[in-house]
């Protein structure tokens, strides 16, 4: 029997404020593997033995299949270190190669991969039309096998002229892009643009949920999947994702940058951090 290994990514034990501090000790039922508190001078780009910088349009040139408008960068100006325990990906309105705006971003493929557990962000996103943040997950045999047979997990998608709501999918062969499992969660008093908040997917064999500072709001099972004759994809290594999209298909026509969507705009990551369960709930 193979030892099953669970996965987290952690950005906090607490949603809204400033920087936490140091990390003082795991969850209950958790075991710290892997982090980055993103502490670090002014202006230094990600540490490289834990990010990769993907750069560019798209390996077809394509907005990296979502018809975005940006062209990712590895530069300071668009993906650095603040100086304050934070990193910030920043999108920028200026002509790059053939498009017109630049942002960044960055993934752990290669360098770090892990199955099942949790994958959490502490994070503050932007509000304004046209921009798309996202943090999520692939399957790390995307290349032998291709999207979306790797399966995808996004635990963060907003709308940045709705930054209020959050949207959380599972993607797989018989359901993806428009026909993705999803649900959105909605703040009644505030926006998501306003303060940091943690945003998590908690994965076991047989279940994946999401949650929003601690509140559940959406659990997908491997039975109400493969009972709808569906494939469940998700009992393979996954690597993570950070970026900040400008444009593209998931913010529909009304969604677009327009002359009236105001740059740079920043999406500020707290810190990442990665747990193994070492025991059952």
């Amino acid at each position: 029997m193979r030892v099953l290994i669970r996965l987290i990514i952690v950005a906090g034990l607490s949603a809204c404020g400033p920087k936490d501090g140091p990390l003082v000790g795991p969850p209950p039922a958790w075991a710290l593997a892997w982090s980055d508190e993103f502490d670090g001078a002014v202006g230094t780009t990600p540490d490289a033995t834990k990010w990769v910088l993907e750069t560019g349009t798209g390996p077809n040139n394509d907005g990296w299949g979502n018809n975005e408008l940006q062209t990712y960068t590895g530069r300071p100006e668009n993906v650095s270190l603040d100086g304050n325990g934070n990193l910030v990906i920043t999108a920028r309105r200026e002509r790059f190669g053939t498009r017109d705006y630049t942002s960044a971003r960055i993934t752990t493929q290669g360098l770090f991969t892990k199955k099942y557990g949790r994958l959490e962000a502490r994070i503050k996103v932007p509000s304004a039309k046209g921009l798309w943040p996202a943090f999520w997950a692939l399957g790390a045999d995307i290349k032998e096998v291709s999207w979306p047979a790797c399966g995808e997990i996004d635990i963060l998608e907003v709308r940045g002229h709705q930054p209020a709501t959050v949207i959380s999918s599972l993607h797989g062969p018989e359901y993806f892009g428009g026909g993705a499992i999803s649900k959105k969660f909605t703040l009644t008093d505030s926006t998501f643009a306003d303060d940091f908040h943690v945003f998590r997917a908690e994965w076991d064999p047989s279940r994946i949920s999401f949650s929003v500072d601690d509140q559940v709001f959406q659990t997908v099972t491997a039975h109400s999947v493969l009972g709808g004759g569906r494939s469940w994809v998700f009992d393979s290594p996954f690597f993570a994702i950070l970026n900040l999209a400008v444009g593209g298909t998931f913010l529909t026509p009304t969604g677009q940058p327009d002359a009236n969507t105001v740059f740079p705009q920043t999406l500020t990551v707290d810190y990442v951090r990665s747990y193994t369960r070492v025991r059952e709930p």
